[in-house]
């Protein structure tokens, strides 16, 4: 089963996430989510539990649970969801952009020139 840990301590590293959990059953994988530009942990992440019984067990026992001073959340994750890309056509959102990059608004109307 693949379990969701939120609002972990952000000093938290993988081996430390396995070993809370190691204490209710078999821990096959844990890692924790880092900032792909900062490099620094986003706070929550997931650990996989090969029985589904100890990972129920866990869930119950971890949910809501202090760790550091912050209250963990625990449960099932769900399974992720495709999400569109970024890139390629942008279409006209923000204003006209075709000139140079610059977004002209009303302000630039009454200009003279």
């Amino acid at each position: 089963m693949n379990i969701y840990v939120g609002n972990l301590p952000f000093r938290f590293s993988d081996e430390d996430l396995a070993a809370l959990f190691r204490r209710h059953g078999e821990v096959e994988s844990a890692s924790i989510i880092m900032d792909r530009d900062s490099g620094r942990s986003r706070g929550f992440g997931f650990v996989t539990m090969p029985n589904d019984d100890e990972a129920r067990n866990a869930i119950s026992e971890l949910d809501g649970a202090d760790n550091a001073g912050r209250r963990l959340t625990v449960n099932e994750a769900r399974p992720r969801t495709e999400r569109p890309r970024g890139g390629g056509d942008r279409g006209d959102r923000g204003g006209d952009r075709g000139r140079g990059g610059r977004s002209y608004d009303n302000r630039d109307r009454d200009r003279r020139y």
